[in-house]
């Protein structure tokens, strides 16, 4: 007996270590790819970028081009689209086509990317180095002053993209920097110039147009930035303070000496971008995260995948295994005797509709008044049956009292009476009266107290917002509880109270020897 009951042991052990390893890995998973989190009301921020383009058309067919991010940009795409009425739309790789007969009319063209999830990738992603830059076309004039100029910037802190960048920064502007930027010097002549000098020194760099994501933002110009190959990597550096690295929430939109908007066809257009952020809970974003990495069919069968109505209800269903192992370890550990199996966890759930204060004294109420009622059944020699029936009803009458007691006195604690399971109401009673007459008021008492106890310590185990989020998010932890509630359940040793229980004899050993 002794060594089966070890190979069960054995092989439940081994059951318990595979079954945390697969948890672990669940998790891992789940906030690797599906943006899971272990704090509850995660929540992810999407943002809606909508750019708008107006022109009024010059008689010819109408060709409109548009730069459109991609997820490899930083953020992740999740959703896009187009709206232009009688267009023909058709998306490429890194632009957007909209094309039309001629029109007469001043015509309005929008197209709106949902975006989410900013992913870091600076100084992560290895490109292939570019074909050498092709060295900017000067008279013999403007190379003497692009030379003073590099000459100018060598002598400043920073790598060389810092440098050129610094150049063109300082505070007054030297009359040399300002003669080699085109008047009127915008973003864009100095991002090109600065492009210039870096070719001069054979560093490959291009033009980088995006949006600073700021909720309510209107505007009617991208922010410019620039983008240089160095140490094997693109990197982009900010052009009025030469920081590397690519602004949080920032979106790339178009790289290169691509226009961002091309219009054909018409005459006069702008082009306006507004952004405007919204929340999400993270567990709707989850399946389009899925989708990202490939694992969609793995969501589908999944409870995340489940209509709402039906993920309540199970996020009540993920809690009872760990409810359940409160009162194992209670019962089969400590060594508290409670009424019943699970009647603690029964009455915990109840406490948790009804509210702790509320739900306790309610309890109290009922118990108190069924057991005077049992009382009084007893005298007439009912049979068990019939007994607990009338127990039943007893404890619907007296709900039904303090129901209205509750709301004609506007008392909430009583109109939670109606949350109480009835039957196990009239089980702990009958449980209770039983308990009395054959062993005693001490030990009913006992029970009663040690039912609550666990009761209470059960409630707030599966209270706990956090505890609740974990158990749902990362239901496969059901599967670690089943293993310890079977170890649990090949403990043959001395439980708490035993121990307490014993220890006088223990005492008597020591002093006999």
């Amino acid at each position: 007996m002794l060594n089966k009951l070890k190979s069960v042991r054995f092989f439940l052990t081994v059951g318990l270590v595979l079954s945390i390893a697969f948890a672990g890995y669940a998790a891992y998973y789940k906030i690797r790819y599906w943006g899971f989190n272990f704090t509850p009301k995660q929540t992810t921020d999407v943002w809606t970028v909508e750019e708008h383009v107006s022109f009024m058309p010059n008689g010819s067919n109408i060709r409109v081009s548009m730069a459109r991010p991609l997820s490899t940009a930083g953020f992740k795409v999740l959703d896009e689209d187009a709206v232009a009425p009688k267009y023909k739309i058709e998306k490429k790789t890194e632009r957007i086509e909209i094309t039309s007969k001629p029109k007469s009319k001043l015509q309005d063209i929008y197209y709106r990317v949902l975006l989410y999830d900013n992913v870091d990738s600076r100084g992560k992603t290895p490109a292939e180095k570019p074909s050498a830059p092709q060295k900017p076309i000067m008279d013999e004039q403007t190379s003497v002053v692009a030379g003073q100029l590099l000459e100018m910037a060598a002598q400043r802190e920073g790598d060389p993209i810092q440098q050129v960048i610094a150049l063109f920064n300082q505070n007054p502007p030297d009359e040399t920097v300002q003669s080699f930027v085109p008047s009127p010097r915008t973003d864009k002549a100095t991002a090109q110039a600065v492009i210039d000098l870096l070719a001069l020194k054979d560093i490959s760099a291009r033009m980088v147009r995006g949006i600073k994501l700021t909720e309510g933002k209107k505007t009617l110009m991208p922010d410019v930035m620039l983008e240089a190959y160095i140490d094997g990597m693109w990197k982009i550096y900010n052009l009025e303070t030469g920081k590397k690295g690519v602004p949080s929430n920032f979106i790339i939109f178009q790289r290169g000496g691509n226009s961002l908007v091309d219009v054909e066809g018409g005459t006069d257009s702008v082009t306006k971008f507004s952004v405007m952020k919204s929340i999400r809970s993270s567990f709707r974003m989850a399946g389009h995260r899925a989708e990202l990495s490939h694992s969609r069919s793995l969501f589908n069968y999944s409870i995340y995948n489940l209509p709402l109505n039906e993920q309540n209800t199970l996020k009540w269903l993920m809690i009872f295994p760990l409810a359940i192992l409160v009162v194992v370890l209670m019962r089969n550990v400590v060594g508290i005797q409670t009424m019943g199996t699970f009647t603690p966890m029964l009455i915990a759930m109840s406490l948790v509709k009804t509210g702790f204060w509320p739900g306790l004294i309610c309890f109290s109420l009922i118990l108190g008044a069924g057991l005077l009622i049992r009382a009084g059944l007893s005298k007439l020699n009912l049979l068990l049956v019939p007994r607990i029936s009338a127990v039943v009803i007893f404890v619907i009458l007296i709900m039904q009292v303090l129901s209205v007691i509750g709301y004609q006195w506007k008392w909430n604690i009583a109109v939670s009476a109606l949350s109480f399971p009835i039957i196990i109401m009239a089980w702990v009673i009958e449980r209770a009266s039983i308990t009395w007459e054959e062993d005693g008021a001490a030990n009913a008492t006992k029970e009663i107290v040690y039912s609550v106890l666990v009761a209470i310590i059960t409630y707030f185990v599966i209270v706990n917002e956090y505890i609740r989020h974990i158990m749902f998010a990362f239901n496969e932890f059901n599967l670690v509880i089943l293993f310890i509630v079977m170890l649990l359940g090949t403990y043959t040793g001395y439980r708490l109270t035993e121990l307490t229980r014993f220890a006088p004899l223990a005492k008597k050993d020591e002093k006999h020897v």
